[in-house]
Parts: structure tokens; sequence; C-alpha cells
């Protein structure tokens, strides 16, 4: 069941634990079990599936270089440790991957990129096109600049916003724990659960506060992004990933793991967060002949747009009127409403010369786009 569920997933993103990266006694680079995990990624990219690497390990390589002592350190040291840490794991990412004919791309993200709507479109954008073109992106927050009021603090939930971020149809999380038990694991009475087919206040309750030294999160943290992730049409496992060739075990049936189920595709979840929770802060009405290409499914381009109403940024949510005043769809912007009106009435390939930069060629990608007229397609 879970490894034909991997099979068929065409987007992953793949979160990897710091207790696995690094050895234990000695806090380097585990570059065996690496080298082992990547085969596996290479496996699966040069299958047509997708792969996203969430990495944390930064800090713990940092420490380790620097000679910083055990136990808790300052939030300056951490970033100090972090600074350190991400260069020698983005050149051992990039070097393994090589191997394999796979470009590595490197992104820092704080959580600033996945709340505000226009760093959300950015980082969006720049991870879809880096899918798009075959390279692998290797995410991780950015310790270096984050302090402790913008920062995720773990990598699990930042995984589970990047998933949601790129519309993900899989979450894996690798960690030193092969999923979700009654109870602490090992104890009387602790049974594993295979499959969760939703985040309820009593599957929260089960998880315990247990992280390793080399590692910022436990189950609770874990749970926590398995509601992201579902609730952003994603599904999620959390497995044990000690061993070498974990994604080949559990795409083989040979490693036990916790499965939870998204009740939604992440593009109607995405649909749903579009059009339920943001607010309208301007309105795009259109002619005919662009009423006519989104029943046809399209984009919005800036040609067929008459008239713009309202103030707003890049990636605000706009209204979509026809030219009567019915509003037919409700979508993120590419344009803020000043760069709009300069090209509304233009053709795409006229953007450039009328505002000094290459944009979108779209006013409203399709999958920015939220229908509200029925029988319109989604």
């Amino acid at each position: 069941m879970i490894s034909r569920r991997l099979e068929t997933a065409q987007r992953i993103v793949v979160k990897i634990g710091s207790s696995l990266l690094t050895e234990s006694m000695t806090g380097k680079l585990n570059r065996k079990w690496l080298e082992a995990l990547i085969d596996d990624l290479a496996a699966m990219r040069h299958a047509g599936q997708e792969v996203l690497i969430v990495s944390s390990g930064s800090i713990a390589l940092g420490r380790h270089a620097l000679n910083l002592p055990s136990g808790k350190l300052k939030l300056e040291e951490s970033q100090a440790a972090a600074a350190v840490g991400q260069i020698s794991l983005a050149h051992a990412y990039q070097e393994i991957l090589s191997g394999h004919e796979l470009s590595c791309a490197q992104i820092l993200l704080t959580l600033s990129e996945t709340e505000e709507r226009r760093r959300y479109l950015n980082a969006r954008s720049t991870m879809n096109t880096l899918l798009r073109m075959g390279a692998v992106p290797v995410v991780n927050e950015n310790d270096t600049v984050a302090t402790t009021e913008i920062r995720y603090g773990d990598n699990d939930r930042l995984a589970a916003r990047v998933a949601a971020m790129i519309s993900a149809d899989l979450l894996v999380l690798l960690s030193d724990v092969d999923g979700l038990y009654t109870a602490q694991p090992g104890t009387p009475g602790a049974d594993h659960i295979a499959e969760v087919p939703a985040v309820t206040p009593d599957i929260e309750a089960m998880a315990g506060d247990a992280a390793s030294e080399f590692s910022r999160g436990g189950m609770k943290t874990k749970i926590a992004a398995a509601r992201i992730a579902t609730e952003g049409g994603s599904h999620m496992l959390i497995a044990n990933g000690r061993a070498e060739h974990p994604l080949r075990a559990l795409r083989e049936g040979k490693a036990r793991c916790t499965w939870f189920e998204a009740h939604a595709t992440p593009r109607a979840a995405r649909k749903r967060w579009i059009s339920g929770t943001l607010k309208a802060l301007g309105t795009l009405v259109i002619d005919d002949g662009a009423v006519a290409a989104l029943e046809r499914g399209r984009s919005l381009l800036p040609a067929g747009i008459t008239r713009i109403e309202g103030e707003f940024d890049r990636g605000d949510a706009v209204s979509v009127c026809d030219g009567d005043g019915h509003e037919i769809a409700v979508g993120l912007s590419a344009y803020s409403s000043r760069d709009a009106r300069e090209i509304i009435g233009h053709s795409s390939h006229e953007i450039e010369e009328l505002l000094g930069y290459s944009g979108r060629a779209e006013m409203i990608h399709r999958d920015d786009l939220v229908l509200k007229r029925p029988g319109l397609p989604e």
C-alpha cells in the first residue's frame, strides 16, 4: 500500500533530520548514509518524480567545526554554527547529486517567506522553476539571520509549509523513529499506529517531547507538521531513516512507518485557501474574450483586462469581474495595482518594455485563480 503510494506521487518533499545526517559521537557528516539516501532520491528523480529536500544539519556540522561545547547554544552561537555548517552541507549535497548527473540548488528560508504572500510567491515560483528544470532544491531554515521571533525552530513544520507551498503530493519525514505510537515507544502497551486518517486531539495527545541532542524537533512537531501538510493537500509519512537506503526500503515495503492521510488534493486545498481565507483588495474588470479564455481553463492575461479598481500589491487577492460587474473569479495578482495599470490591454510580450523588467506573462496564473461562476471549469 505505502509502496504504491510512493510510486504514484509525482512531487515529493523529503525532510532529513540532524540525527541522521550527523554521526552521534563526532558530530561529523554521516557521508555514507547520505550517499545511500541520494541513491534513492536519484532513482526517484530518474523515474520522473520531482524531489525536494528539506535538510537539517547545518548547526550540528558547524558546531563540530567550531568546537562548540555540548548543550544548548545561545542564539548568536547557533547562527554562527549555521553559517559555517551551511557551506559544508551544501557542498556535500552538490557533490553527491552531481555524481548522479543532477543539479543541486540551495534555498534558505525564514518564517516570513511562507507567511508573507509576496515572498511566498517568489519562493514558490523559484522552487517550481527549479523542479521543472530537473534540479533538486535543498531547503533549510536560514538560521544565520532568523531571530527567535521569526523562525520555525524545527524543520518538520518548515517541510510541511514547503510541501503545501509547492503543492507536493507527499511529505516524507525521515527521523530516528518509525512513526507514531500510542505511548512512549518501548513502554508497556505502546502500539505502533500504521495509518492516521485525520489529526485529531487524541492523535496530538499521543505525541511526546523526546528529541535528541542534535535535533530540535520531537513527535509534537511532527504531528504539527502532519496537520499543516494534510490541510494543504499533501499526504505525510514518518519513517525511521537510520538504515541505509530508507526510501528504497519504503518503496519495497520493508520499512514500517505512519501514514497521515490528506483529504483533498494539493490543488483543491490551495484553491480553498485562496477563495476562503483571503480578502480581495482590488478588482480586475475583464472583457468577453478574457471571460471565454477563463471558461477554457486559461490564465488571465493583461490584454483581457479593461479596468482596475482599488490598490493592491503583488501577491494580494483580487476579484475578477465581467463587464456587467458580476464576479466570476478571485485570484492572486502577479503585479501591484500600479504596475498592472501600465500593462492592461497590452500583450504579454510588451511587459518588459512598459515596466522596465521582465515579469510574468499572466496577470493571474491559472494555479492562483479560483472560478466563482457556476459551470466554469476548475
